[in-house]
């Protein structure tokens, strides 16, 4: 059962962004509270949940809600009655709610495929006031585990998760943060590591049984067999960048049926 607002640990938000266009404020605040009505389960995401819990305030030109993938069709259908313009970006993970040039994002998974929004993100989420209207806002493990994948030319969000780390580790449940990325480790570990080089001072922020469990994979790896798979989960991060290694260079894609690209 998902968790409601008076169930959930409250958060004070450190900060909120600004939005790059003023005039949207309007339509952000009234659609929230529209969604909020709804009855709908959301997550409030994206760049207003990082300024919550880091204290960076940086421009946005949209919101980001989080939704099951059950549940999206609903709320388009909602602000559609309401007489907003909708769209399905990506039937795999993206939606939008218009209204002029501004809009708001309905993200029900990863791009990749990778990380699934289900029950357990509201259980860990938390509840705030955004806007004048209470929300559940992603909890901050599900957070760092949204933006893990997030490594392309054009957006890298490794900065977010060193920052969320620095800001918000003692309320990282790091347990569940393995167990989400387990099939991943190694994306795990690039990304303390990251942290550990960018503040050498704030080493202790990461729990030392953790960081022992990736090294020693990392370590057990190198004894490894030779992989005679061609592989590429480069395209986990971005499937434009590493399309090359799958249409040119023979290496297996991920994220498709398992052939390489001829």
């Amino acid at each position: 059962m998902t968790a409601t607002p008076e169930t959930l640990p409250s958060l004070q938000p450190k900060a909120e962004p600004t939005l790059l266009n003023p005039e949207a404020e309007g339509f952000y605040a009234e659609a929230i509270r529209q969604l909020a009505s709804s009855g709908v389960p959301f997550l409030l995401a994206g760049t207003y949940a990082v300024s919550a819990y880091t204290g960076i305030s940086r421009q946005t030109k949209d919101i980001d809600v989080f939704c099951k993938p059950g549940d999206y069709p609903q709320i388009l259908s909602y602000f559609k009655r309401l007489g907003y313009r909708i769209a399905i970006e990506d039937d795999r993970w993206l939606a939008k709610v218009f209204k002029g040039r501004v809009f708001l994002d309905v993200i029900f998974a990863s791009s990749n495929g990778a990380i699934p929004i289900d029950e357990r993100w509201f259980e860990h989420a938390r509840q705030s006031t955004i806007f004048g209207t209470a929300v559940n806002v992603i909890g901050p493990t599900e957070l760092v585990w949204s933006k893990c994948f997030i490594q392309a030319r054009d957006r890298y969000d490794g900065s977010d998760v060193a920052h969320i780390i620095l800001r918000a580790s003692d309320q990282i449940d790091w347990s569940r943060l393995f167990h989400y990325m387990e099939a991943h480790w190694e994306v795990l570990l690039i990304h303390l590591l990251n942290f550990q080089w960018i503040y050498p001072s704030e080493r202790s922020k990461l729990p030392e049984w953790l960081m022992d469990e990736l090294l020693r994979r990392l370590a057990a790896r190198r004894l490894e067999p030779p992989h005679h798979t061609k592989l590429c989960r480069g395209r986990l991060m971005s499937s434009e960048d590493y399309e090359i290694d799958v249409k040119r260079w023979g290496f297996r894609d991920v994220k498709g049926n398992g052939d390489a690209a001829q």
